[in-house]
């Protein structure tokens, strides 16, 4: 029913760890490897014989789209080596099998990015996971490649989790570098992905210059416009002009309503500036918004954060109650925190003072 499809390169480190995973969940399973020189395809045929080479051209696109045409099964799954299902997911994902209708064209799962260290999920994203072959969707981009899907899409609760030992910091930035060398025209994603990458590396102003091109095009996914806002945002942080950071959090303003992120960020600005109440304000909107979009989603933003930060603010104002609320608001996300616990005895001394007096 499920043929799960991969690309891999000397991911010795991490491949049997993914399909150990996913393997009784899965009728099939492909890797096509793009030049390992390790033993990546060795441990790969202890789970399978269906593994084929594939010339690296500098193009993700193409190696996914190599990979789809190899399943047989009638729905494709597609994982990177270093994902891995957690059993709780592999249950889900055993259920949604017995349940899968035909008419499904697409299943979109979790990508869990990142965990704090009491195990919350920080940052992920929604990505469509699990496609109906016959609908012969395809992979666009060089880098940064994304699956364009239509039909019937089913959003599900399963997670499959990002575990990564290494990666080539440095990969991508090649990849685009030579694409301009060469005089290729960028597409507004490309203009998008080229920025965050540039940014990553620590070159904000080249960073900016890009993200304005990619605003600019007025042809972005929402989520990468909202993102690309965040990001300037950033960028003009470490360039150490607030101003002009302000500025980028409320161009955001312009595609969506205050997502949490942003709000989190004015509540920040405005606390450092003891604008107290405008601060709470902000830190209050964090903690009503929902989460349900397809971009990148932190966490951090909507739970703990927040709350953290508004016990803060109305200790500040000396709304001691208040500011005990949120702290234990907080302490359900992160029950150990140093900082969590030190509000908690702090505020508790201070409104026994209270009852006594």
């Amino acid at each position: 029913m499920i043929s799960l499809c991969m690309i891999v390169k000397n991911e010795e480190a991490v491949i049997g760890r993914c399909l150990d995973s996913i393997k009784n969940v899965v009728e099939e399973i492909n890797i096509v490897d793009t030049g390992s020189t390790d033993r990546t395809k060795e441990i790969a045929r202890d789970y399978t014989d269906r593994i084929y080479d594939f010339e690296w051209v500098d193009d993700f696109a193409a190696a996914r789209n190599f990979s789809f045409e190899k399943a047989t099964q009638e729905y494709i799954l597609w994982l990177d080596a270093d994902d891995v299902l957690a059993e709780k997911d592999t249950e889900k994902f055993s259920a949604l099998k017995q349940t899968l209708q035909p008419s499904v064209d697409a299943v979109a799962m979790d990508y869990h990015l990142a965990f704090d260290e009491y195990g919350n999920v920080t940052f992920y994203i929604k990505r469509n996971r699990l496609v109906k072959r016959k609908r012969q969707f395809r992979w666009i981009g060089a880098v940064h490649e994304y699956l364009e899907v239509g039909g019937t899409i089913v959003q599900s609760d399963i997670a499959v989790t990002h575990l990564p030992l290494h990666h080539d910091s440095d990969r991508n930035l090649r990849i685009y570098e030579k694409r301009l060398e060469r005089g290729e025209a960028f597409t507004p994603r490309d203009f998008f992905y080229f920025a965050n990458e540039l940014a990553d590396h620590l070159l904000y102003e080249r960073a900016i210059s890009y993200y304005e091109k990619f605003l600019a095009t007025n042809k972005g996914w929402i989520e990468d416009n909202i993102t690309a806002c965040s990001k300037l945002a950033d960028c003009y942080f470490q360039l150490g002009q607030p101003e002009k950071e302000l500025q980028a959090t409320f161009r955001s303003f312009i595609y969506d309503r205050p997502r949490p992120e942003f709000c989190c960020r004015l509540g920040y600005y405005f606390l450092n500036r003891n604008a107290l109440e405008t601060a709470v304000f902000w830190y209050t909107l964090a903690t009503q918004q929902t989460e349900t979009t397809m971009g990148f989603v932190n966490k951090a933003c909507s739970t703990w954060l927040p709350h953290l930060q508004l016990c803060v603010c109305h200790s500040r104002l000396g709304d001691h109650e208040s500011a005990y609320h949120h702290n234990e608001k907080a302490r359900k996300y992160r029950p150990t925190d140093p900082n969590v616990l030190h509000n908690k005895h702090y505020l508790e001394g201070i409104m026994q003072k209270y009852i006594l007096y």
